[in-house]
């Protein structure tokens, strides 16, 4: 009745302009049959989605049927501030729109929304869209590796970049620079975040989205480190009174997992805890107080670690330690009694410390401030379903120091030719979908000072 409503102003207005507007027209009952038959159907099972690739099916079919129309679908465009005060951190106090919208908009949409919620599903955190000359093609990445997704027709691929820039707030007619995003959408309760990036190349834009799990339920170092022993001497190492610890790896290696498990732990009603995130990817909850970084603010890590220092803080977490300046303050800040947690860029426990040198902090901070540094990596766990299991060789015995002959599961890894016929066939490992390997699980090494 309000739609109705509204459909005849917008016929008097239109008239009044000497124009005409053509509307289809249903009756309440009709549109209410409508809606109970879309909530009836589900537009993408889940369950299923574990065996079979019904969810890639409908995203090339969609983009496939927007290439052949003839005259381009208009895609909806978020208003954006353009005010110099509205930044992309803001979203986190605005409403979050339901993934539901667009996968009841046009055929483009209805792609983009398949494919973000697709790769949720299936625990993938990348998604890459690659321009090339005459194709674009979408990768995911599971498990620390990229994957194939699906290929579609250059025009169509240039909308559905367009579709996912303007759910990112982005300028779609900005093409010549990079820009940044971000995505924030809810989906049966559930809410999914992902950090949009897109650089201009030789055949058109390059676009990476990060999706930022803020599943809380797995931030725990029993579930973390599996390792009894490591464990219990990081637990002494991150509860100490004051002092700097440093968690390092590469980029994706779980660092910030790792990090926001500690300070969970920490966090016991008693403590002020503030962190500074770029971005943040988990909602803490408890006590613990997390601040963005915006740049476009002056508000980097070593001005926010200023400003934490004048609040009472007893445990600050510093995102990432990247320049002289946030390693000078993070020192001095643990000399000052309080606890200081940080990540670093560096490929063992012991280089973090050249690598702190190399940024010349004084090596006596170093002494006195430094109480360990955890190195992380994550490696992929066999699957369960298609592995097989032999005894250990001679030349793996003596590289991994295990005994000879003990059983292993060696994963079964296929080439791409081998996946498509095992597809044909009905025979295709349901749980790893021919990788050889399913999940994966942290290896760490802590060096104490």
């Amino acid at each position: 009745t309000y739609l109705g409503t509204i459909g005849d102003f917008l016929k008097h207005k239109i008239a009044s302009k000497g124009l005409d507007c053509c509307f289809i027209e249903l009756s309440i009952e009709e549109i209410q049959s409508l809606l109970d038959q879309v909530s009836d159907e589900r537009l993408f099972n889940s369950q299923n989605n574990e065996n079979n690739d019904y969810a890639e099916i409908d995203v090339i079919e969609s983009l496939s049927d927007a290439a052949e129309e003839e005259k381009e679908e208009s895609v909806v465009k978020f208003e954006s501030e353009s005010s110099e005060e509205a930044s992309i951190e803001d979203e986190y106090i605005d409403e979050e729109l339901d993934l539901s919208m667009e996968m009841q908009g046009n055929k483009i949409q209805r792609a983009a929304a398949t494919l973000l919620l697709d790769a949720c599903l299936k625990g993938a955190s990348d998604i890459h869209i690659d321009a090339h000359e005459d194709r674009i093609k979408i990768r995911l990445r599971r498990d620390g590796v990229l994957q194939n997704y699906v290929t579609m027709p250059k025009f169509a691929g240039l909308k559905f970049t367009a579709c996912l820039k303007n759910m990112a707030k982005m300028d779609i007619s900005e093409k010549r620079a990079s820009q940044d995003g971000k995505i924030r959408r809810a989906y049966q309760g559930k809410s999914l975040d992902f950090r949009c990036s897109t650089i201009p190349g030789k055949y058109g834009e390059k676009m990476v989205l990060r999706f930022l799990n803020n599943d809380t339920d797995a931030i725990n170092l029993d579930l973390l480190i599996q390792n009894e022993d490591l464990r219990y001497k990081f637990r002494e190492v991150i509860n100490q009174d004051n002092g700097i610890v440093i968690v390092s790896g590469p980029t994706g290696s779980g660092k910030s997992t790792t990090l926001a498990a500690a300070l969970k732990e920490k966090d016991n009603g008693e403590l002020n805890i503030v962190t500074a995130e770029d971005p943040i990817e988990y909602d803490m909850g408890g006590d613990i107080q997390q601040f963005p970084v915006l740049r476009s603010k002056g508000q980097t890590f070593a001005n926010l670690l200023r400003c934490f220092l004048r609040q009472d803080p007893d445990v600050i977490l510093i995102g990432e330690t990247r320049d002289p300046e946030t390693a000078e303050s993070s020192m001095d800040a643990a000399e000052t009694g309080h606890l200081v947690f940080t990540t670093l860029h560096a490929n063992s426990a012991a280089t973090s410390l050249t690598r702190l040198l190399d940024m010349e902090v004084p090596p006596y901070k170093l002494t006195a401030s430094l109480r360990g540094v955890l190195a992380q990596r994550l490696l992929r766990k066999v699957c369960p379903g298609c592995s097989v299991e032999r005894p250990l060789s001679d030349a793996e015995a003596e590289f991994t120091g295990l005994r000879k002959g003990i059983p292993v599961r060696v994963a079964s890894c296929l080439s791409a030719e081998e996946k498509t016929q095992r597809k044909q066939e009905g025979i295709l490992c349901s749980r790893c979908l021919g990788t050889g390997y399913k999940g994966r699980v942290g290896t760490y090494e802590l060096l104490k000072i």
